[in-house]
């Protein structure tokens, strides 16, 4: 790499650095990279979305009954109660069918009381011998059909006098009425016997309680249940907020332009009627939040496996940093003891001191297997010594062993709390960037809540996801040339066959 690409690089990581940080947290100093300073405040884990305002429940109201509109007693925006008269449609077909019910009643009532007293003296007739058997049961038979029609006469005027109700239109429930789409002199179609489903006269809802049908993506679906809390702010009142809860997520995904979405109902309380159907609302769904603790901006925040190439594009020696306490020991342990030694045992076929750089290749990989064991027992207990028995009978090796050791090691500490987890923070002192391992929890756009490897006031390095993009390839140019040709080590040939 010559002076102008090195001047170059420096530059871009430079103007990185700064776009990574949020303004006022962020500096670059004189080394050409951009620090931040470790703060105290509140961490929020939030998911966004858009949606737009519901009622709960919104009924359409129907006439049962067939005819002309005579008046409305209701009109958009009027609040009414269970019961209420709406509308009223002709009653005149409905009330000459009531009429006409009634009457039949009436005759089939008398009809019935005429035959009760006749087969009442025809009994007395039959036990004093002046009418024959036959005689008897013929009054029976006249009496059982008195009841047949009356019972036929009381379904039908039952029936009339519900039809000549629905004539009158009432209220379902309490609520406002949102639409009117008839008006007086139409004529409507009844609701039950048209196969269209009849004429909507009414729409109305209940707005005390209202619920926004947000679109939430489904990359953050999975952190939402039902009961979190959300925020819901409108166009119409810019400058006030609206409390509500997560009432369900439907399970069925919407899909558009090849984006996939989930439905999330938020309950919201509407007692003061501000809210209304149909406005557009943004949604803020708080999955969980750390309130007064450390943070560390996120731009500041290294994986582990990426802590060479950080290094590396802060300018720092990754030949003399002991890189294998972030990465499991896998590359360059023991203050790049390691990869000398490496260097030495590959230039073992051009004279070199061969003896020496084994041994120090030794000494690199034992310190650094020391520092992966040590972190992996603190968590794991019983799984690494099972670790270590296997090694012993030789079932897996040293490497493979602190695979898995890292492994456990990182699904214990998920168990025991999912949102904290091992980063890698290089912390600014004296003017120099030093790597440091760093228990962070939750995170947002710009910061992570600090659990432990951090103090307030701290000044650490930015790192941003371009320049780690940059730096990955030529971080992994050096372990090869460092060992030989491969990044595990053994020189790329030798003992392949084996």
């Amino acid at each position: 790499m010559n002076a102008k690409i090195l001047k170059w690089g420096a530059g871009a990581m430079l103007l990185l650095g700064m776009a990574g940080c949020k303004s006022g947290e962020a500096a670059t100093n004189s080394t050409g990279y951009a620090t931040a300073v470790v703060t105290r405040g509140d961490v929020r884990n939030e998911a966004d979305a858009t949606g737009t305002v519901q009622p709960i429940r919104s009924v359409d109201v129907k006439s049962k009954a067939s005819g002309e509109i005579i008046k409305l007693h209701v009109d958009v925006g009027d609040t009414v109660h269970t019961g209420e008269l709406l509308a009223e449609v002709d009653p005149r077909d409905v009330q000459n069918n009531y009429d006409q019910a009634k009457a039949n009643l009436d005759v089939a009532n008398k009809s019935l009381q005429i035959s009760k007293s006749q087969l009442d003296r025809s009994k007395d007739l039959l036990k004093g011998g002046v009418i024959t058997q036959e005689q008897y049961e013929t009054n029976e038979l006249s009496y059982a059909n008195a009841v047949a029609s009356q019972v036929r006469a009381q379904t039908s005027f039952e029936l009339a006098q519900k039809e000549l109700s629905d004539a009158m239109i009432v209220a379902p429930m309490n609520g406002t009425i949102l639409t009117r789409t008839v008006s007086e002199g139409q004529v409507i179609q009844s609701a039950s016997q048209n196969v269209s489903g009849g004429t909507t006269l009414f729409t109305m809802a209940n707005l005390a309680e209202m619920q926004v049908v947000a679109l939430v993506d489904e990359t953050d679906v999975g952190a939402l249940q039902a009961g979190m809390p959300a925020t819901v702010k409108v166009d119409a009142y810019p400058d006030r907020t609206f409390d509500g809860k997560v009432l369900k997520i439907e399970p069925q995904a919407v899909v558009s332009q090849n984006v996939t979405n989930f439905n999330v109902i938020i309950d919201l309380d509407n007692r003061d009627r501000l809210l209304k159907p149909g406005m557009n609302a943004e949604v803020t769904i708080l999955e969980n939040s750390a309130l007064n603790v450390l943070m560390v901006p996120t731009g500041a925040i290294v994986q582990p496996r990426q802590v060479g190439p950080a290094a590396m594009a802060l300018g720092l020696d990754v030949d003399n940093l002991d890189l294998g306490q972030f990465a499991g020991g896998r590359f360059m342990r023991g203050n790049g003891d390691s990869a000398r030694g490496a260097q030495g045992g590959a230039s073992r076929s051009q004279g070199g001191q061969t003896a020496q750089g084994g041994r120090t290749a030794l000494r690199g990989q034992r310190t650094g297997a020391r520092n992966s064991q040590n972190a992996a027992r603190f968590s794991m207990g019983p799984e690494f010594d099972s670790l270590r028995a296997k090694v012993a009978r030789g079932e897996i090796t040293q490497d493979s062993m602190r695979v898995l050791a890292e492994a456990l090691r990182q699904h214990a500490e998920s168990a025991a709390d999912p949102n904290v987890k091992s980063v890698v923070v290089f912390v600014v002192k004296d003017g120099k960037p030093t790597p440091k391992l760093v228990r962070i929890g939750i995170s947002d756009w710009d910061n992570a809540a600090v659990v432990s490897g951090l103090q307030e006031n701290d000044t650490v390095a930015v790192v941003s996801a371009a320049q780690l993009q940059a730096q990955q390839q030529a971080f992994m140019n050096r372990i090869r040339e460092r060992m030989g040709g491969s990044p595990f080590g053994g020189g790329g040939g030798g003992r392949r066959g084996r």
